[in-house]
C-alpha cells in the first residue's frame, strides 16, 4: 500500500510503499477515508510524546475514518505501531465507532482528537459540580482551544475566558462565544495581571491548559490566596498540552492557600471505558453541526505539504487517500 512514512524521529514523512497492516484479534482492515494531522501526530512521530513507541520506520497518525467492506464509515483510534492512520489501509476494531448517517467524515477526522481533549475533562468536572461556572482556556487560539470554547458553553459554562497570543484567533474565540479574550504579552507578571483583570476578582471553576510553560505560571499566580480566611475557590486546573513548554513552576503557596487541584487529561488520566462512552457522543455533535471544525484537506501523496501546514497551525489538516 501507499503510506506516509517517517524513517526517523527527525525526518518528515514521505509518500512511499509500506507493508499492509495485519489485523490482530478483534480488528479488521478498512480503507482510509480521512485522517487528521494533529499536534499529537506530530509529537508522536518525532518521539516527543509520552505515548511514542520509538518504532521506525513509522506510519504516523493516531485516528481516522475508514470505509469497511460493507460500505459503512467507522472512526478508529490508535493502530498498533508501526502502522498509523496516514495510509491507504488502516486497522480498526471490529466494534469501531460507526459514523451517523450523513456525517462528514473529514469533519470527524479533523475534530474528534482536538475536541475530545477538552470534552473529557469538562464532562468529568460537570459530573463533580452542579454548574461549570467560569472556564478559563489557556491556549484558546489553537484548534483544540477553539473547540474547548464551544464545548464549555455546550456543557453549561456560564462564562468562558479565552487566553492566547494570536489576536486574530482570539477574535474567533469571541465569535464562538467566549465572553472575554486575554492576549498574552509573554511576560509573567503582566500576563497574570491581564488574566486577573479578566476574571474581575472571581475564581474560575475550571482551567483548561493546552500550553503549560510560562502561560500556566501566569495563570497559577492569579489564584494565590492571601490572609488566613479561605476565599471559597474550588479550581480544577487541567493540564492537556505543552506547546509553550514541558515544565512550569508551581508555587507552593498557591497549593497551600487555594483549593486548587492540578490534574492531567490524556490516555492514562481517564479510562478507555469512559473514552468509549464519550467518543460516540462527540461524533454525534460534529455530525449534527453543533460543533464547528474548520479543516484543510490534502491528498496522501501531498504529505510533505500537509505536514508543514500542520506545523504552522490554523485550521486542522486532514489527509485523504486521493
Amino acid at each position: 500500500m501507499k503510506a506516509a512514512v517517517a524513517q526517523t524521529p527527525d525526518s518528515s514523512p514521505e509518500y512511499t510503499d509500506f507493508p499492509d497492516p495485519s489485523p490482530h484479534a478483534g480488528q479488521r482492515v478498512v480503507e482510509l477515508v480521512a485522517a487528521g494531522v494533529h499536534q499529537l501526530v506530530l509529537a508522536r512521530a518525532a518521539g516527543k510524546h509520552y505515548s511514542s513507541e520509538g518504532v521506525y520506520p513509522l506510519v504516523p497518525g493516531v485516528d481516522g475514518v475508514g470505509r469497511a467492506e460493507n460500505g459503512s464509515l467507522v472512526y478508529s483510534v490508535f493502530s498498533p505501531a508501526p502502522h498509523g492512520t496516514l495510509a491507504e489501509l488502516i486497522t480498526a476494531p471490529e466494534n469501531a465507532f460507526e459514523l451517523p448517517q450523513g456525517a462528514d467524515p473529514l469533519q470527524v477526522a479533523a475534530g474528534v482528537n482536538p475536541g475530545i481533549a477538552s470534552w473529557m475533562p469538562l464532562v468529568a468536572r460537570q459530573n463533580e459540580t452542579a454548574e461549570l461556572g467560569t472556564v478559563v482556556i489557556l491556549g484558546a487560539t489553537g484548534m483544540a482551544g477553539l473547540l474547548a470554547v464551544q464545548n464549555a458553553l455546550a456543557l453549561g459554562a456560564s462564562r468562558v475566558v479565552a487566553v492566547g497570543r494570536n489576536e486574530a484567533q482570539l477574535a474567533r474565540a469571541v465569535e464562538l462565544g467566549a465572553a472575554t479574550a486575554v492576549r498574552l504579552a509573554g511576560e509573567t507578571k503582566a500576563d497574570a495581571a491581564a488574566i486577573a483583570d479578566a476574571l474581575g476578582g472571581t475564581s474560575p471553576s475550571t482551567v483548561l491548559d493546552f500550553v503549560w510553560g510560562p502561560p500556566a505560571e501566569a495563570a497559577l499566580a492569579v489564584f494565590q490566596g492571601h490572609g488566613l480566611a479561605s476565599h471559597g475557590a474550588d479550581i480544577s486546573f487541567v493540564q492537556i498540552g505543552s506547546l509553550a513548554g514541558e515544565t512550569a513552576a508551581v508555587p507552593a503557596q498557591v497549593l497551600r492557600s487555594t483549593n486548587i487541584r492540578l490534574r492531567g487529561s490524556g490516555f492514562g488520566a481517564f479510562s478507555y471505558e469512559e473514552f468509549s462512552r464519550q467518543v460516540p457522543r462527540y461524533i454525534e455533535r460534529i455530525a449534527s453541526g453543533a460543533v464547528r471544525v474548520p479543516y484543510r484537506s490534502f491528498r496522501l501523496a501531498e504529505i510533505g505539504e500537509a505536514w508543514e501546514a500542520a506545523k504552522r497551525g490554523g485550521d486542522r489538516v486532514v489527509v485523504v487517500p486521493r
